[in-house]
């Protein structure tokens, strides 16, 4: 080990963010290791490597008895006063035993544990950087796809995306660029694992994030999110601000912000509905695009009734239910949709509805 040696290190630490203190603590401690092996001891060392020569130097500890037991582990007090005549019983005792052609061994174990060493240590700065970044979207370059997995080149490390997690409209190749939401980073034995999705609602709130400076500032709150992924999405904000509307922020000047979600997200629809406290308000906004009549709330059931005009019903149930089944997970509420004409024939009740309840939502396509 030399002053090469150590710059070798200075040059570690500056190109890769390791710091030069933690390999050489683990130098001296693959030292140890070393030492033990090559020179068939059993005595407890400790190495030490100048940080500043790099010079290595190997010392026996040796523990202060009354009478020694075992010479590679003990020393007595009267061999320990003739080096300092402070040493008193059970104290460590510390004997320079540096081997002659130390440095070739050094050299060696040295090029295999700061190799690891600098592995392990990457592997734990890429784990600290992106697990804050979970709930949180990147940016990546397809780099291959297997039967399970398409893998996203993020720069320092290979992420998954399962191909559950592709949206159906989602078509890439090798080198295209993608933005993904990360659902997990976990440290396992062979690194960093980073899964990503496309389908998450994570990934639709963190775009409007994005995109709205009202949400970004926090004067906009996102408060629910419905998703079927490629297909439609409804999404329910709130302003803390009255000044401050919130569909129209998140639409934006001439629906811009909008349709750069909407472009991101391979053309699938978005629903953005103001969120309210009234049960009857929310969930007709919910079931934008289509027009309610009347909300009939059942709290015992978390249930709500709603009617619509007979030429709304099939616009509010959806295609396959989907409006409907959307417009129940943005709310929570268990949502049954009657026509006018359904509800006079099963509860009764006369057409007296002549007008549609106030809804402040808007659908991009």
């Amino acid at each position: 080990m030399n002053m090469d040696f150590i710059e070798a290190l200075n040059e570690i630490e500056r190109d890769k963010g390791i710091a030069k203190d933690v390999l050489i603590d683990a130098i001296e401690a693959a030292l140890i290791s070393g030492y033990k092996r090559n020179f068939n001891t059993a005595q407890n060392v400790r190495v030490d490597i100048n940080r500043h020569t790099g010079l290595i130097k190997v010392y026996a500890r040796k523990t202060v008895v009354e009478e020694v037991l075992d010479p590679r582990l003990e020393i007595t007090l009267y061999a320990a006063r003739e080096i300092n005549q402070n040493y008193t019983l059970n104290d460590i005792v510390e004997i320079e035993v540096t081997p002659r052609d130390f440095g070739r061994i050094a050299a060696q174990t040295a090029k295999q544990v700061v190799t690891q060493r600098i592995r392990e240590a990457e592997r734990g700065l890429i784990y600290s950087a992106y697990v804050d970044k979970e709930e949180d979207i990147v940016n990546g370059i397809v780099q291959r796809q297997d039967q399970r997995n398409l893998y996203i080149d993020l720069g320092k490390i290979e992420a998954a995306m399962p191909l559950s997690e592709l949206m159906p409209t989602d078509k890439f190749k090798q080198g295209d660029r993608v933005k993904a939401y990360i659902t997990k980073v976990e440290n396992t034995t062979k690194g960093p694992q980073i899964i990503l999705s496309r389908t998450h609602p994570g990934l639709l709130k963190r775009l409007f994030e994005l995109e709205v400076p009202e949400i970004f500032q926090g004067v906009v709150e996102i408060r629910s999110v419905a998703r079927e992924a490629g297909f439609r999405s409804k999404i329910a904000v709130h302003s803390r601000n009255a000044e401050v509307d919130p569909v129209g922020s998140c639409v934006g000047p001439k629906g811009l912000r909008v349709q750069t979600i909407v472009n991101e997200l391979k053309g699938e629809k978005i629903d953005i509905v103001r969120w309210m406290d009234s049960v009857e308000e929310y969930v007709a906004n919910a079931l934008s695009p289509s027009k309610v009549l009347e909300v009939q709330v059942f709290e015992a059931e978390k249930m709500a009734r709603v009617i619509v005009p007979d030429y709304q019903l099939s616009l509010a149930i959806g295609i396959k239910g989907q409006n409907a089944r959307l417009a129940a997970k943005l709310t929570g509420w268990k949502i049954d949709i009657k026509s006018e004409t359904q509800a006079e024939q099963e509860y009764g009740r006369p057409k007296t509805y002549t007008e549609e309840m106030h809804q402040d939502s808007v659908s991009i396509d």
